[in-house]
């Protein structure tokens, strides 16, 4: 037998064959939960303590008023998510855990963005947010406030667009997801 370790550099495939980092699938967990305090710290606590880096999470009511729903979307090894995934079940207010396909996946993202705007400038970004079917929520002298819903993408080629102008300030709500089809999410 030789040395333990090795003098060999590793390709990038054989670190993603041994499932030791990220894959790039974008996981997309829909958490239902009982409304209750705390159990959203409980829920983000456990990916922190497992160094996973939440990209995006959303929280909101379900049809039933005792019940939350937390989307959350985040990139990682397929192991680890279900490593995860069992330790949210074993959580005593975790009702039910989807890992959605994004392939079958229905996902939107809320965003404002404040773009400085005047004189022929107005009329430019007034035409690229109706290019993004977006809509002006507030309109001062020196600037615009436009909102925009759809895709991640969607939203980051949007900001990519009336960046140039001066954008002022962005807020993004995250995504939320509901799966196609007959099926409850």
């Amino acid at each position: 037998m030789g040395d333990p370790g090795t003098k060999d550099l590793l390709t990038l495939e054989e670190l993603e064959a041994s499932g030791s980092i990220r894959t790039g699938r974008k996981h997309i967990l829909s958490i239902l939960v009982e409304n209750r305090p705390g159990v959203l710290t409980r829920v983000s606590g456990l990916f922190a303590r497992r160094g996973f880096n939440i990209d995006t999470l959303s929280v909101g009511p379900t049809d039933d008023d005792q019940v939350s729903r937390i989307t959350i979307t985040l990139d990682g090894a397929n192991h680890p998510i279900d490593q995860v995934t069992k330790q949210l079940h074993k959580l005593i207010n975790v009702l039910k855990i989807r890992d959605l396909e994004p392939s079958e996946t229905v996902a939107r993202e809320l965003a404002l963005f404040k773009v400085a705007a005047d004189g022929n400038a107005r009329a430019e970004v007034m035409q690229i947010c109706e290019i993004f079917r977006g809509k002006v929520v507030d309109v001062t002298k020196r600037s615009i406030i436009i909102e925009i819903t759809g895709t991640t993408d969607k939203v980051e080629a949007f900001e990519r667009m009336v960046r140039p102008f001066g954008l002022i300030e962005m807020m993004r709500t995250g995504e939320i997801a509901i799966a196609r089809g007959r099926g409850e999410t």
